[in-house]
């Protein structure tokens, strides 16, 4: 597939993008923006929020975790499911009773007003830092397969893709999302099996062949209970995929907001349900590819691609997809599927961002109403630029498996949400706001002393995805010190 087609079909898919834009965004409206005027039907917002869980990092890095990892990573998906179900049961009421656009206005009702900017200052970096990370590595394949063939800097790849997710969002917000969310996992998903289709046909495999055969016993193992020092072992993992669900879905605006423009509490609940029914199914499918994707490789003499000396697995689906002599569809369908992977989740990000800052830091709906529209849209702009300018950092600085990357990042910005929310909902405590800060920074700086102390000052145990626990546990009892009478 050449440089030009892939151009091609990038105009094509962000012209359809657009048009959907224009169709949403007529109203151009706050209210629309914000919270889709209350109006999403549930199945529309459960299929959509399957492309935009999943992402680019999904479609490319879950499959290039099994060369390391093999299947262990069905131990987190499965602790989501559980951490799913708190967020339908114990979350979303709490959301809909109080009928707030920012799920962080939650904490203002709850402490104060600081805790309110806290809690929306930590998902800000979050989310930063989070689709930072997933935008990065789609721009890094559309760079290293695309525009470094032109010569183009990196940072021109980052900017196009920025701006070309800025154009369809600009007017309709959230309301547009809901839309092109359900056309991107659409095409990912279609993606994911047709890819699975032609290695098969390929390979001259039966439909069950692969599953059946001694090549896949290499790769297969889900469950680890061998070592219970190590980061993956089932009980670590499975915990630490429950408090990532809760906190990464529950305790995100991003991922929030799309369940508050449900017109009810009851069709929030079903989208929910059956959204994670779903995704663990998805994400079994893309390990299985991942298996897939190592056998075809060692079975073809194509190597893992190497970047400034190493070996990056997140690489091995986009060489295979684009330089293994498998086909113009397979290449077709793997653009298709990354783009809408990659922006399915970084459009939506864009909108909760520009939200939060607007309700939580602005205050917008105590300006005069005939300023409120183009502060959102300064807005919106002015964090589009703060993003290209994050992911270009990351390309300098990062050198590790994405997944990996994002799970780690939250382990560290998500815990203080964590014990905010739970000791808001578990207790009855008021507390001292104004030392909210100061307790939330404290389990941070206390969380990455433990996370970077030598293991064998503790037997030898490597904290993994649980230190987002940890975290989570020290602001909880930060904030016990701290309550009031």
């Amino acid at each position: 597939m050449q440089p030009i087609h892939v151009l091609l079909l990038i105009a094509i898919y962000f012209g359809i993008l657009i048009f959907i834009s224009y169709l949403t965004g007529k109203d151009d409206s706050n209210a629309s923006f914000f919270k889709a005027n209350k109006s999403s039907p549930w199945f529309l917002v459960a299929f959509g929020m399957i492309g935009a869980s999943l992402s680019g990092v999904t479609f490319i890095s879950v499959p290039g975790d099994v060369g390391s990892n093999m299947f262990g990573y069905m131990q987190v998906v499965l602790g989501y499911l559980l951490g799913y179900m708190v967020i339908v049961f114990v979350l979303m009421p709490v959301y809909y009773r109080l009928n707030v656009i920012s799920i962080y206005e939650y904490l203002g009702d709850r402490f104060g007003i600081i805790s309110h900017k806290t809690g929306a200052a930590f998902f800000f970096i979050s989310r930063v830092l989070g689709s930072a990370f997933r935008l990065f590595l789609v721009a890094s394949v559309l760079h290293e397969f695309v525009f470094k063939q032109w010569h183009f800097p990196f940072p021109f790849t980052v900017i196009i893709s920025v701006l070309l997710i800025l154009a369809y969002t600009f007017k309709g917000g959230i309301k547009t999302v809901v839309w092109t969310d359900t056309i991107q996992t659409l095409l990912m998903l279609i993606a994911l099996v047709v890819t699975i289709v032609l290695i098969y046909h390929e390979m001259g495999w039966g439909l069950g062949d692969f599953i059946g055969s001694e090549a896949i016993k290499n790769y297969d193992k889900i469950f680890f209970f061998d070592d219970i020092l190590a980061k993956n072992h089932f009980i670590k993992q499975f915990l630490g995929g429950m408090f990532i669900a809760i906190c990464m879905t529950g305790l995100d605006q991003d991922m929030m907001q799309k369940n508050l423009t449900c017109k009810s509490l009851k069709d929030a609940q079903k989208n929910m349900v059956s959204f994670s029914i779903v995704l663990v199914f998805v994400n079994f499918i893309f390990l299985i590819l991942g298996a897939l994707l190592f056998v075809y490789a060692a079975s073809k003499g194509i190597e893992v691609p190497v970047v400034d000396g190493v070996a990056k697995t997140d690489l091995l689906y986009p060489e295979i997809a684009l330089n293994s002599g498998l086909g113009l569809p397979v290449a077709l369908f793997f653009m298709l599927g990354l783009i809408a992977a990659a922006f399915s989740s970084a459009d939506s990000t864009l909108t909760s961002l520009t939200t939060s800052f607007c309700i939580d830091f602005l205050n917008i709906e105590k300006r005069a109403l005939n300023t409120q529209k183009a502060t959102r849209k300064k807005v919106h702009i002015s964090i589009s630029i703060l993003m290209i300018f994050v992911i270009i950092c990351f390309y300098y600085v990062l050198n590790q498996n994405v997944i990996s990357g994002i799970l780690t990042v939250a382990g560290y910005t998500y815990g203080p949400l964590l014990g905010l929310f739970a000791f808001g909902i578990l207790t009855k405590h008021n507390i001292n706001d104004k030392w909210v800060p100061y307790v939330a920074l404290t389990s941070v700086a206390v969380s990455y002393v433990i996370a970077n102390v030598p293991s064998d000052y503790f037997g030898g145990y490597k904290f993994g995805y649980e230190l987002l626990v940890v975290n989570g546990l020290l602001t909880f009892l930060g904030l016990i010190l701290i309550r009031r009478k």
